[in-house]
């Protein structure tokens, strides 16, 4: 046996709504358990952070950002972040999706790792859906 066919079992808790929207996805995709469908959604996970761990030298790039603007404290929290690194941020679109949501597209423009670590805070507050950053190289 080897080390991938050792199992441990976790637990973990979901809003039912987020249930609900990934047991349809693992329906669709034809997904043969819960677990082969979290298995999958942590090693897309784990390639995304192997990704963006590489994120160095001078970058050109956006952050893309869903949200609930109704979480308490999250959009000082937000704006506190975007002050902080005012210095690589170029330009930002906000745009309502809902009543609740939105969607914000930063502009950013500077070293791999300050943009890896500006997308990182963004990503780790309650409220936060998702964040996305995608990078190219700055070529002389």
């Amino acid at each position: 046996m080897t080390m991938d066919d050792d199992l441990s079992r976790i637990g973990i808790s979901l809003p039912k709504n987020l249930l609900d929207k990934f047991d349809e996805i693992l329906n669709y995709r034809g997904y043969s358990s819960r677990s082969e469908g979290i298995r999958d959604a942590i090693r897309t996970y784990i390639s995304y952070y192997k990704w963006m761990s590489d994120v160095k030298g001078e970058r050109e790039g956006v952050i893309t950002m869903v949200y609930d603007h109704e979480q308490r404290n999250l959009l000082s929290d937000i704006m506190d972040i975007e002050h902080n690194y005012h210095e690589v941020i170029k330009a930002s679109l906000h745009s309502h999706i809902t009543h609740e949501r939105c969607l914000e597209v930063i502009l950013v423009h500077g070293d791999g790792s300050q943009l890896k670590t500006l997308a990182e805070k963004l990503m780790a507050h309650k409220g936060i859906e998702s964040v996305k950053l995608t990078t190219i190289a700055i070529e002389d």
